[in-house]
Order: C-alpha cells, then structure tokens, then sequence
C-alpha cells in the first residue's frame, strides 16, 4: 500500500497527536491590518519568522508579517513524513529549466525545486537537520568583503536561537540553552545509525559533534525537533509569541511590488494580495524581504531592481541596476548511490508504518516516526580535492536507512522525478526490500546559475537555473566522493549486516565499465537530485563590489530602508545544511536593525 494510502488510513489517529487547534490559520492570522507599519517583513520562513519574532521585543514598534501561505498541520510534524510534504499545497512546487549537463535520468531533465509556501517556510518542508557549516565559510565570507560575518561574528549568533537538550553535546561550550530553537537527536535509532558513524571511524573520521570545534567527521545528526515533532521556525519563534500586540501576521498574502520613490531612495509602500484581494499598507521605517533565493530576488526584481536589460526585456523601469539573481548556488548529491542489506534492520514501509508504532509514537514521542526524514548518520569528509590542511571538508554524506525501494516508489520516486525506464529497470525489482542510502553532498560547487523572471507577473515562476555539473572539477569531486561512500560500505560496521552494492546498473550507463569513474560519472549526471539548498541570489559584499547586492548590514545597495534576510544574503554556499544558517543570519540582521533604528 502506498505511503500517502497508509496516512490517509491512520489521519483519525495522527490528528490526535497535538493538542492544536483544527484550524490554526485562526490563530495565527490578523483579521484587521493597520494602515502603516514600523516595519514590514516579507516572507514568514526560516529567516522571516525570526526577524518578526525579535522586531517584535521592542513594544514601541509595530511588525507586519507578510506570508504566502497558511500554517503547517499535524502530519507536517511527524519527521519521518518530510518528503511527502513535496508538491503538497505547502510547496511552491518550482522546476528548474532543462539541465544540459545533469538530471538525465529526471522527468524532462528538470529538478523539483521544493520551497515552503507556509509559516515557517522550509523549515516546514525540510528534514530538520541541525548543521551550521564551517567556521572557514564564515572566515572565507569575511575575507572577501562580509565585514562582521566571521566565525567569530556569527557564532554567538547561532548560540543564542539554541536549546540544546542532548546531554553528551549542550554542555561542550559549542552551544545555547534556553532559546527558542530546540536542538536534539530523535530518541530513536536503527542499528545501522551507529554502524555508519563506526564505519567513519575505519576510514579514519573521528566522531565528534561536527557543529562544534571541528566539522570534519561522523555523527548521529541532531534536528530542530521537540517532543518528537518538528519544530518550524514558526512554531520557535512566533508561536510563543502570538498575544503582542505589535506583531500582527498576514497569511495567504502574497507581496506583489515594493513601491519605491526614486528620489528619496525608499520604499514607502508595500502592494501585496490578501486572499487575492490588492491591499497596500505603508512603511515607517523598515522593509525586510526574507521570502528566499527565489523569491527574494523575484519581488525585487518585479520592484525595479536587479539588472538593468533583464528588467528592459520585461517592461520594468530599473530603479537600481543591481545583479540580483546571479550567483545562484545549490548543494546537489548523486542518488543513485543505494546499497542491499541483507537483515531486516532498515527503514522499511510495512515496519515503519503499524498501528503499534503509531501508538508508541503518540505516547512515548519515539520509535521510527521520530527519525529525520529517515536521516540517520551525517559524514564530513575531504576528497583528494579539498585542503589537507584545514578543517573544511568538501563533501558531506547523508546516511539514510532506506532509499527510493523502502515505501514501493512512492515517495521518493515522486519527489525527485525519476523518469520511469530508470526507476522500473533499477529500482522496481527491489521494492520493498532492506537497503541503504549513502548521498555525497557536493558542499562547494563550482558551477554558478541564475534566477531570472519568467514575466512581469509575480504568479508566474521565474526561470531557475542552476546549471548542475557545468563546472567541470565538479563532476571529478563528485565520482571521489562515492568511491568514498563505496568503501564505506564495505566496512566491516556494515558488513555485519550483509551490505552490497546495488547489483543492477543504470541503463544509460551499460557504456562504461561498472562502478569505474566514467560509470560513476555517468551515475552522478544521471540522478541528479538537490539538497534543497538554494542561496546567493541577492549577494551580500562590500559596497564597493560590483558583484553585491547588499551590503555587509544586508542594506539593498544605493537604498535608504531596505534589506533582504535569508539565505540568498550568503556570498558563497556554507558547507552544510542551509537552514540554521539562514536562522543565524536573522538573528543578526534583527540586531542590526535595531541598532540602525534606536
């Protein structure tokens, strides 16, 4: 029976979970809305809701929240459910263009690009991985024009949204206590949890807590959950805050224009459909945009800045010829690195998926329901092509304890868009069955897209693309980094459970020897899948770099009271997952502000 059929059946059960409303759009949502506001924040995600959440400390200000979406629900919590989220009504449901050097084995070589169109944005959608990069991405940042970015910067940052809870890790100096962000590993685990992290050990990676002194290594990840439920930004941030009076949240309302006075250099107003009705609402002081890097660049954009002859082609007066869109920077990984276990001891549908678990889960807040995503190890590792001498690996692996076969192909599968001569000739034959997934994360690729408007029209998708695998040391990284996730299966952690290598080969690679490096290749370019970790797209620099949007204080160039805040702010991807940093980068942009604003 399909994954979705099997939560269909067991709603009455799950809907039972949390003592919430049915309906917490009520909650959440402002009935009347003033006519002008202190600030406006754009976007309710990972970032949004963070900057509306701090502004809001300050009684003598008024914060509109403005969000697209409404509020997640009761099967939106259950972290093991995270991929069934994807082309759900809480998904943007972007694509990319046709990629021209990978995702051939993906519907139309395009890439689902999942973006949370919800109150708390892809911390919604996403599968609650708690990692902060390395301290180099910071220093590196700081290097090249990010005044006030370094490790040293931010750190304190991240500590201060943080409630760590595991006892081996909150008291190691490296992390928070009593913020909003609860940060722990699920209660439950799989034997094969420890295995990978045993596993690293035989390649010569130390466990170790890779958010803190060190990112090189193997761990069993923690995740922004809390009682064995995701924890959004906006269940963190807003929900315990909901009764100021100064915070007012607009849901189902999408920002259509940012109306800005050419001679004063500010945006005075703010156009956006609430419920599909026009409404405008003036601002005082501040607007933040934090909708995303796909967002955040198409309402600037459609607002008059970005480049010049782009903005031309579509009709749009250039208030700022700035290079919003560019730079764009994705974490990609090569899917097709499955593995066979022999013992019945992964993440399998009909285990997973019982009334029992059910129940233990609505009691206890344990048992398989609990895992993030079916994420279980996380590696940090270096390839022959990273430094030697620092701490700053170039790949990271996320370990999985099943793969596309574990739920019959009906979520994974979907989700990624496999075409179907791959998934019936390569998958099919072992639905169902024990396996194994270890994904290679390309954490600093070489290859550059774009994000351009697709029309005038703020309904319609701007064009993505991401250009995976146009950069040529990219693929070589790539076909290092599974040798790697090879020879980790073959260690004897995992040999104790009757690992192998998947033993049927890509179609469209029959060509070249099997698992040689033009096989591998051939692999990597042919299930091509995202991380879900787009960024860079409104650049922040110095002032005086013409490849910048913002400046150091995320201030849009050559404007008076506009930033943008969320991760499209990030010169350089980070070398990891993307969501506490865009948390991090809020939390400093909030005091920014203030700073700016006394």
């Amino acid at each position: 029976m399909a994954t979705r059929s099997i939560v269909l059946r067991m709603m009455p059960l799950l809907a039972g979970m949390f003592s919430r409303l049915a309906d917490e759009n009520i909650e959440f949502q402002q009935n009347a809305l003033n006519l002008n506001y202190d600030y406006v924040v754009i976007g309710g995600g990972s970032s949004g809701a963070v900057v509306a959440s701090r502004l809001s400390e300050n009684p003598k200000v008024s914060v509109l929240l403005i969000e697209s979406g409404g509020t997640e629900n009761q099967l939106s919590d259950v972290p093991i459910l995270a991929a069934t989220l994807q082309k759900s009504a809480l998904d943007w449901k972007y694509l990319t263009v046709p990629q021209e050097k990978a995702c051939f084995g993906l519907d139309n070589r395009q890439s689902y690009w999942p973006r949370g169109k919800v109150l708390g944005g892809c911390s919604v959608l996403n599968y609650m991985l708690y990692v902060r990069g390395c301290h180099e991405d910071y220093d590196q940042w700081a290097a090249h024009g990010a005044e006030g970015w370094s490790w040293n910067d931010v750190f304190r940052y991240f500590v201060k949204s943080e409630d760590n809870r595991d006892p081996d890790i909150k008291d190691n100096g490296w992390h928070g206590k009593g913020g909003y962000l609860t940060v722990q590993r699920p209660k439950y685990q799989t034997v094969l949890a420890q295995a990978f992290v045993d596993a690293g050990k035989y390649l010569g990676y130390p466990s170790t807590d890779t958010n803190g002194a060190q990112c090189t290594g193997f761990m069993v990840p923690q995740g922004t959950i809390r009682g064995g439920a995701r924890l959004s930004t906006s269940r963190a941030f807003l929900e315990p805050v909901l009764k100021r009076p100064n915070l007012h949240i607009s849901l189902f309302s999408t920002a259509t224009k940012l109306n800005i006075n050419k001679h004063t250099r500010r945006v005075e107003s703010v156009t956006f459909d609430r419920f599909g009705v026009p409404t405008l609402v003036y601002v005082n002081r501040e607007v933040i945009v934090s909708a995303g890097a796909v967002n955040s660049p198409q309402l600037l954009m459609l607002s008059g800045i970005g480049p010049r002859e782009h903005l031309a082609e579509h009709g749009i007066e250039c208030i700022e010829d700035l290079p919003v869109g560019l730079n764009l920077q994705d974490h990609i990984f090569a899917g097709g690195v499955n593995f066979l276990v022999r013992d019945p001891v992964s993440v399998v549908q009909s285990r997973v998926f019982t009334m029992d678990l059910l129940r233990t889960y609505q009691g206890n807040a344990t048992g398989p329901l609990t895992l993030l995503g079916g994420v279980e190890g996380l590696g940090f590792i270096k390839t022959k092509y990273a430094d030697p001498k620092k701490d700053w690996p170039d790949f990271e692996i996320h370990f999985a304890s099943g793969s596309p076969v574990s739920d019959g192909g009906q979520t994974l599968r979907i989700a990624n868009g496999l075409q179907q001569r791959l998934w019936e000739s390569v998958y099919e034959p072992h639905n169902y069955e024990d396996t194994v997934s270890l994904y290679p994360v390309m954490l600093r690729p070489k290859s550059v897209g774009y994000i351009k408007l697709r029309s005038r029209s703020p309904y319609e998708h701007p064009l993505i693309d991401p250009k995976y695998l146009t950069a040529p040391e990219d693929i070589l990284s790539m076909v290092e980094a599974i040798k790697i996730c090879m020879e980790l299966i073959k260690t004897p952690p995992f040999r104790r459970y009757g690992t192998t290598l998947w033993d049927i080969p890509f179609p469209e690679c029959k060509g070249y020897e099997l698992y040689s490096d033009e096989y591998l290749a051939c692999v990597a370019r042919t299930y091509t899948s995202t991380l879900y970790h787009p960024v860079g797209t409104c650049k922040m620099g110095a002032v005086n770099d013409p490849t910048a949007v913002v400046d150091p204080r995320l201030r849009v160039k050559n404007m008076r009271n506009l930033r943008v805040v969320d991760a499209s702010i990030m010169p350089k991807i980070v070398s990891g997952n993307t969501n506490a940093p865009a948390i991090m980068i809020a939390e400093k942009a909030a005091d920014m502000i203030k700073e700016d604003n006394p």
